[in-house]
């Protein structure tokens, strides 16, 4: 079975979590889980983060987009990344690198 283009997102989003020694798994949404949960939850140096995986131009649902609102008023860290953005990971659970939110960028 080839992996999905969203697959591989994760699987990169996670080989940055490993990097950096982030507790981190991947909530399961189904029966007991809670829908709209970002693919990727954990803590990184005692921030609390939830990070949503999408391919290309891929969208948000509503649904996501409270969770991820709801991360942000409890002060966590909340990120939707795509191909082009998986460095904001690192930015955003570490403060090193170029702030993207700072960043030009060509599509």
């Amino acid at each position: 079975m080839a992996a999905t283009p969203e697959s591989k997102v994760k699987k990169k989003v996670a080989d940055v979590l490993k990097t950096l020694g982030a507790y981190y798994f991947y909530p399961a949404t189904g029966g007991y889980g809670k829908s709209g949960v970002p693919d990727i939850v954990g803590c990184y140096e005692g921030k609390f983060f939830g990070i949503e995986c999408k391919a290309g131009k891929g969208k948000t649902t509503a649904l996501q987009d409270k969770n991820l609102a709801d991360i942000d008023k409890a002060k966590g860290v909340s990120l939707v990344v795509n191909e082009n953005n998986i460095d904001d990971v690192l930015f955003y659970l570490t403060g090193k690198g170029n702030d993207p939110r700072q960043m030009e960028f060509d599509f």
